[in-house]
């Protein structure tokens, strides 16, 4: 069955704006994202007016929706300068209709310059930061290849505090040598400096980062599987305790300070990704699309000034792909997802029997409103459950 014969509206009314800054002043050991550290002269304005001719293609692709959220991701969105932060925000104002309540974020590093031009990004229309902290000890900061040091990261997050209504910071745990007891005090100083999300993740090594050839080599000492559920049991005891829990895998906040923009992700609904190396889901003709662009930024921006975008994948999902796209994103959330919707996408209903089995051994339940959820104990394992519920 495919989505071409849809007899549903296969959207929830959520749509949002990524934008990919793909430069690094330093690439990090454990990073695997589309980042490039850029050499020799660089021409920002030419970069935005690549920006701005995208989202012109996606404007004449999708006219006349409201943007709920504008997302700037990197590499290192806080290198760009507000000025051109600020044209982008225009620009898609000017396509669609940027709701009023619209989360506008923009990713920091926390170095002593960058936090100097919070301000300006504030007044470019950015009205949510989140920083990339990763430590709050100098050893591990200085290992994971971060270019900032204990103290510059919490005078940004005061900073970041002071010009913003909204904020968070970013942390990685269950690093190498590190125990339990170093991140109980690491996580507590967190949470009595943040306002009111943080976003904390495991330690994972991806293929082709400077950290899995030396995990590949014997050099660096990760956490067996025991441990690193351990880390994670006393993340979700501590967060929950300090009255920010998990809503997500990996992100925690007090009610009401959840990202939108990352909701907008889990819940399933549409976003743009312009920028090299960026990604969409976009419904064109009520058939979803999944979209990725070149993720070389010379070569992006080649692509853009010749077709107008930078687009190398646009491909039409079927039903099955749109259903184990979303539970598999849904199902991150503490709220679960609905089961009726994953039939709507899908074309079919998720088996009894898994879901019966699944409850027994304790990692799925039903709540009160029909939602399936995963608990905290079938979390660590989502992907197994994923597996079984989608057979």
């Amino acid at each position: 069955m495919t989505s071409e014969s849809a007899p549903v509206e296969r959207g929830n009314g959520l749509f949002g704006i990524y934008v990919h800054w793909p430069f690094c002043a330093a690439k990090c050991p454990y990073c695997d994202f589309n980042s490039h550290v850029h050499h020799g002269a660089f021409d920002e304005e030419q970069f935005t007016q690549a920006y701005l001719k995208e989202l012109a293609h996606f404007a004449a692709l999708v006219p006349g929706r409201t943007v709920n959220s504008v997302f700037f991701g990197g590499g290192t969105p806080s290198l760009m300068d507000p000025v051109s932060v600020e044209k982008i925000i225009d620009c898609i104002a000017g396509h669609w209709n940027l709701s009023s309540g619209a989360e506008i974020t923009l990713e920091a590093n926390p170095t002593s310059v960058e936090a100097a031009r919070f301000k300006a990004y504030h007044n470019a229309g950015v009205n949510r930061v989140s920083l990339g902290v990763q430590s709050l000890r100098p050893e591990p900061l200085a290992a994971l290849g971060r270019m900032h040091t204990v103290e510059e990261a919490k005078l940004a997050v005061g900073i970041a505090q002071s010009v913003f209504d909204r904020s968070s910071f970013d942390l990685i745990y269950a690093r190498p040598h590190q125990t339990l007891d170093e991140w109980r005090d690491e996580l507590g100083e967190a949470l009595n400096m943040a306002v009111g999300h943080l976003s904390l993740y495991q330690l994972t090594i991806e293929q082709g980062t400077r950290y899995f050839d030396l995990r590949a080599a014997g050099k660096l000492p990760m956490p067996d599987a025991d441990l690193s559920a351990d880390f994670y049991e006393l993340t979700q005891e501590i967060c929950t305790r300090a009255g920010m829990p998990a809503y997500e895998i990996s992100n925690h906040a007090r009610h009401g300070e959840e990202s939108e923009h990352n909701l907008l992700y889990w819940r399933y609904g549409e976003y743009i990704g312009i920028g090299a190396g960026a990604h969409g889901r976009l419904l064109i003709d009520n058939v979803r699309h999944a979209t990725a662009t070149e993720k070389l930024p010379q070569k992006w921006a080649k692509l853009v000034a010749v077709n107008g975008h930078g687009l190398i994948t646009n491909d039409r999902l079927t039903w099955e792909e749109e259903g184990d796209e979303c539970l598999l994103m849904g199902l991150r959330l503490r709220e679960g997802i609905d089961p009726e919707r994953y039939h709507q996408l899908s074309g079919r209903k998720l088996a009894a029997a898994q879901i019966e089995d699944l409850t027994k051994i304790g990692f799925l339940q039903t709540l009160a409103n029909g939602n399936l959820r995963v608990t905290d104990k079938g979390w660590p394992v989502l992907d197994a459950v994923v597996a079984d519920l989608a057979m």
